[in-house]
This record gives structure tokens, sequence and C-alpha cells, in this order.
């Protein structure tokens, strides 16, 4: 049965990304047996804490570092999927690279889904000029395979987004437009479900921001509820299950971190 995720507010927000993804290009390939791809763009699911009148973002969609500003034109960055248990069928996450999405209505990403709906993870690369629909590559990806993704622009509404197997030796190449801001740069997992499955850790490596390193551009790390990030160390990091042992999991950032500011939409 389709499933389609959106992080907008409204049912007609939804419906115009389900439309959108009835249009997608000829020749793409949606993992799994799903008709209508999730969608990874804006983090735009509010969390209310009881203990505050005032709306917070304190994870749930998100999970990693993010930096705000302006003039990003490119991220690049590394990482290995691990092995991951399936909880439940609604299960779905990312790890990703990407410009835009806080302060913006666009993101321009790249990464690595893992779908648990068919009782098993299906795992598959990905590019999307959000609000477009992902599109999906059909090249063989396993858990283990390390990645190095990168989005680039030349600042003038071209972007030029790669994603490469460093294990399986594939790299695929997407040259899009779009008119964007170019307001932010992240490196983070994302469950459109809002549901994650299970995994040990997941290593971030070699994340540069505008060929400096990530930490330059002081990222505010963001907790997605059910994993956590360690401390950004030269553009390294780790992302482990909330409350894990891992001697990794001492960060600087305070155990709970708000979201850097509400998305303006």
């Amino acid at each position: 049965m389709p499933r389609h995720f959106s992080r907008t507010a409204g049912a007609a927000a939804a419906l115009a990304l389900a439309g959108a993804a009835a249009l997608a290009a000829p020749g793409t390939y949606a993992a799994g047996p799903h008709a209508a791809p999730a969608s990874f763009g804006p983090a735009s699911v509010q969390h209310r804490d009881a203990r505050s009148p005032h709306t917070r973002f304190d994870g749930g969609v998100w999970g990693g570092y993010v930096a705000q500003g302006s003039g990003f034109q490119s991220i690049s960055g590394s990482w290995t999927m691990p092995q991951i248990q399936c909880n439940t069928s609604n299960d779905l996450f990312a790890p990703w690279v990407g410009i835009d999405g806080y302060g913006s209505q666009t993101v321009e990403q790249t990464g690595v889904q893992a779908d648990c709906s068919s009782g098993s993870p299906v795992l598959s690369g990905w590019y999307e000029m959000y609000p477009a629909p992902p599109q999906y590559f059909n090249d063989p990806v396993s858990a283990g395979d390390s990645f190095t993704a990168s989005v680039t622009t030349d600042g003038s509404g071209s972007y030029a987004l790669a994603l490469t197997d460093n294990t399986q030796g594939w790299t695929e190449n997407t040259q899009q437009q779009l008119d964007a801001q170019n307001v932010s740069a992240e490196a983070v997992i994302e469950s459109p479900s809002q549901s994650y499955p299970s995994f040990n850790q997941l290593d971030f490596t070699g994340v540069t921001v505008n060929g400096q390193a990530f930490d330059a551009f002081g990222p505010q790390a963001i907790d997605s509820g059910q994993y956590t990030e360690t401390a950004l160390q030269n553009g390294a990091f780790s992302i482990v299950p909330a409350g894990s042992s891992n001697p990794w999991a001492a960060r600087t950032a305070p155990s709970t971190a708000t979201r850097p500011a509400v998305p303006r939409y």
C-alpha cells in the first residue's frame, strides 16, 4: 500500500506533495513496494514541552547538526550505513547532507533511505530538490556500505548533487535548478514517518561546508528523540541511541538541544 509522509503543516500541502509525487519524472526508482515515495523536506513537526507554553524543536524528525546563516554554497560528507533492525513496518529513516530547510521552504539534499515497510530494511540512494518529490537511484545498497555525498551550488539556482557508494563502486551525479536561498547546511538523519528503526551507531566523517570543516560554521546539535549525536570534532560525529553507554556519546551540547529556529514558511 503506498504511503507518503509530509512534514508540512496542512492537509492541502500534503495533497500537493502527493500530486507532485504522481508527476515524478519517468524512469525514477522508488525503493520497496511504494508507488509514492517518502518526502525528505523541511523539518516542521513541532513538539510542545509540557513544562513550557512555548513550542520547542527538540527532535522527532531530524537529528545531527545544522548551521544557519547565508551564502552556503557546498556541503559534503561521508557515512557508513549501519546494520538496521526494523521494529515496525512504519520505520523509515535516511542519513543525508544538504543545503536549506531551516528558514526556507526548500531543501537540496542527497542520501540513503532505509525503508521497513516490507518488514525488512530496503536500502536505496536518492536525491531531492524539495518540494519536488525524491528521486531514487536503481543501484545496489547494503548495510556496511560507505557513502560520500555532496551538494554544490553556484549561488544562482544551479545545483550539482552527487552520491557515491565507496564500497560498491558506483556514483550518481545530477544537475538541478531551483530558486533557493542557501541559508542553512546540514548533516543529519531524518525519519519522515517519525518512526526510526534500531541501529547501534552511524558515523559521519569529513563533513565540510564551503570547503571548510563543518565546525567553523557553528552548527547546532539537534536530537531526533530516539537518537542523539556526539560532539562535532573536525567535521566528524556519531549518531547513537539516546542514553547510550557508548563512550563517544559524551557531548558538549545540552542533552536536549532545541532546533536553531522555527522554519519560516
